[in-house]
């Protein structure tokens, strides 16, 4: 090889030594939380399945469960402190997130619990595991294909930033409370998603139809409770959609006096 061909293999060896994790590391946090998602989901559901008893159970200590959200926040912990405070190298900072999106994947797979501070898990109410999971696994979707939130991008005032992220916030506020989860995770992104979930009607269980639904406007809630009622083939859809993904949620609750170690 000449002396110049190995100048500019020198040269090419620490521009890639120098590079910025961006999107790289967004995408290993997002494989990691997915793979993360899938392997814990699925040992519950074995745990649960009575067919199955070669599969470990659940982690217990002295006849505490302990969850696995809590090795999550542990993860997430440490892999953000070290992330913070260490400047990190190749293949580090490739560690650090790919720990990150592990911790991610475990705690977001019982958002329902700590949400909820009990176990739902099993539950109807444990369907918003599921929920927290698309949502999240839609962000970094977009942050790995380069969409950037808020446009922080752009070159401008800090007043005008602070104004314009200020009026996403609300938007996508607005329609995460009207139960409108995917429309107000996108608006993140295209704040015109947001503005039209924040007109349109509220579904009848969301926080802003308990608020605002109501006295006259009761009218509403009933108009809501047509539009989303539980037949409709898109609520059906969804509800497969979660079931496939995170099994379905149990219809009998355990007796008080019967074993639940493989309940979940």
């Amino acid at each position: 090889m000449t002396p110049v061909g190995a100048d500019i293999l020198v040269e090419l060896d620490l521009l890639s030594s120098e590079v910025e994790p961006g999107r790289e590391c967004a995408f290993l946090v997002l494989l990691a939380f997915l793979a993360t998602f899938l392997f814990i989901r699925t040992s519950a559901r074995m745990i649960r399945d009575p067919n199955i008893t070669w599969w470990p159970g659940n982690v217990e200590a002295g006849g505490l469960h302990i969850h696995h959200l809590v090795w999550g926040i542990w993860l997430l912990l440490i892999s953000g402190f070290t992330a913070f405070v260490m400047d990190l190298d190749a293949p580090w900072w490739q560690a650090t997130a790919i720990g990150f999106g592990i911790g991610a994947g475990l705690t977001l797979d019982e958002f329902a619990l700590w949400l909820r501070l009990e176990d739902v898990y099993w539950s109807e109410e444990g369907r918003e595991s599921i929920d927290a999971v698309i949502v999240v696994t839609l962000l970094a979707g977009l942050v790995v294909v380069g969409v950037q939130p808020f446009d922080l991008d752009e070159t401008a005032s800090i007043a005008g930033t602070s104004v314009a992220v200020a009026l996403v916030v609300v938007v996508s506020g607005i329609a995460f409370a009207k139960g409108r989860i995917l429309l107000g995770a996108a608006a993140i992104f295209v704040p015109v998603v947001g503005v039209v979930a924040a007109v349109r009607l509220a579904k009848p269980n969301s926080p802003w139809a308990r608020w605002r639904y109501k006295g006259p406007r009761a009218h509403k809630l009933e108009l809501a409770r047509a539009r989303f009622g539980a037949g409709r083939r898109a609520e059906r859809l969804g509800d497969r959609l979660r079931n496939l993904i995170g099994g379905a949620p149990s219809t009998v609750e355990p007796e008080a006096d019967q074993p639940v170690e493989r309940v979940r």
